[in-house]
């Protein structure tokens, strides 16, 4: 189910990670998933949309290996990649007391890397994200959008083959969350790696996704899946393009089944 022509390295790109009749249901019963299958791409940016309550964050917990699924399995096409995932949360969750370089570095600190060792890495990562020169910031000293720069800067210093992205910019400003849309894009070209990206908006959606997997609020079900060509610039021009328009058509139209079923 395609809305374009896709480039075929899209279509035949191999999984980094597979999920496989994949359940989680908690202590209290709730079932969060069930027979959940998805295949993570290499090089995609992969977009879980649905309602509050469907499995998004679930499914992305269960990847990075902050849960373990109650049934099914999750397959790594290298077992090196299921030990070098970054992970942004809605929250910055930054050190309020540590400075942003400190901040940055202290995934590298817990692994054991010296502090003059790493500053070469902690420094291009807080280049990437236009924050080298406030490494000596503390975070209440710096807006929204900069604290989350800063979170992203702290996923990007390992180097990780890929990256979860749980609601990231939900909680800014218009504004500030189209400029980061765009700093993602930039920061994927530059990067390279694999970002699986979790959120409420339709516009995010079409806007980052080279695939929208629209979830339904019963079980994790995927209600639809929309692929987009990773060809296509993402800029103003895509934002007001017909093809942008037939994602958010389609995303929308998946999206209130799923808001109907959850209401049910």
């Amino acid at each position: 189910m395609t809305v374009l022509d896709l480039a075929d390295a899209q279509m035949t790109a191999s999984a980094l990670v597979s999920l496989r009749n994949v359940g989680k249901t908690f202590p209290s019963g709730l079932v969060a998933l069930a027979d959940y299958d998805l295949d993570v791409r290499q090089g995609e940016i992969l977009t879980l949309l649905g309602p509050s309550g469907c499995g998004k964050s679930t499914v992305l917990r269960l990847i990075s290996g902050l849960a373990s699924p109650t049934a099914g399995s999750i397959n790594w096409s290298a077992p090196q990649i299921k030990n070098n995932i970054g992970f942004v949360f809605q929250d910055a969750t930054l050190l309020p007391w540590a400075s942003v370089f400190n901040n940055v570095f202290l995934p590298l600190q817990l692994s054991g890397l010296s502090r003059e060792t790493a500053s070469p890495r902690v420094n291009e990562a807080l280049a990437l994200v236009g924050l080298l020169d406030f490494s000596r910031s503390l975070p209440r000293e710096l807006s929204g959008g900069m604290r989350m720069r800063c979170a992203i800067a702290r996923a990007l210093v390992t180097r990780p083959a890929l990256i979860m992205m749980d609601e990231p910019f939900a909680a800014l400003d218009e504004v500030t969350r189209f400029k980061l849309n765009d700093d993602l894009i930039m920061l994927k070209r530059q990067f390279g790696a694999t970002i699986v990206f979790v959120t409420h908006s339709v516009f995010e959606a079409a806007y980052l996704s080279t695939r929208i997997m629209v979830m339904s609020r019963r079980d994790g079900r995927i209600i639809d899946e929309i692929e987009i060509d990773p060809a296509i610039p993402r800029d103003d021009d895509y934002r007001s393009s017909k093809t942008f328009a037939e994602v958010c058509r389609r995303a929308s139209h998946a999206l209130r089944i799923s808001i109907q079923e959850a209401t049910r």
